[in-house]
């Protein structure tokens, strides 16, 4: 039997302003003591990865760039602008204000969209 992905966390000094950054770039609702709820397309693609140890989570947008800017508006960083892997998929990185690593997948129609 495989072990699901069925919790994750993005830790940070002042919940409230997590809670108010992640509202304003993804549209989440936060509820009381940071509860959230958001949806997966289905099986949670990964990788493992020959690189220093790190976590990073990434959201679907349908445009890496734009979700960039509304980041940075939120008082995020971007950490890579919109690039493309080819063959793969295309990705932006960001920080969030509490410093967390994050990533951006962009995609069509619920996919990721493949350069």
């Amino acid at each position: 039997m495989s072990a699901p992905i069925v919790f994750f966390d993005i830790a940070g000094p002042d919940p409230a302003a997590q809670a108010a950054f992640f509202s304003g770039v993804f549209g989440w609702t936060v509820g009381a003591g940071g509860q959230l709820s958001v949806s997966t397309p289905g099986p949670l693609p990964g990788t493992l990865r020959a690189d220093p140890a790190d976590k990073v989570l990434y959201f679907g947008v349908e445009d890496v760039t734009a979700t960039l800017e509304t980041v940075v508006a939120h008082g995020g960083a971007v950490e890579a602008p919109r690039f493309e892997v080819p063959g793969v998929v295309v990705l932006g990185l960001f920080k969030d204000p509490a410093g967390n690593r994050l990533g951006l997948v962009e995609i069509k129609d619920g996919a990721p969209v493949v350069p």
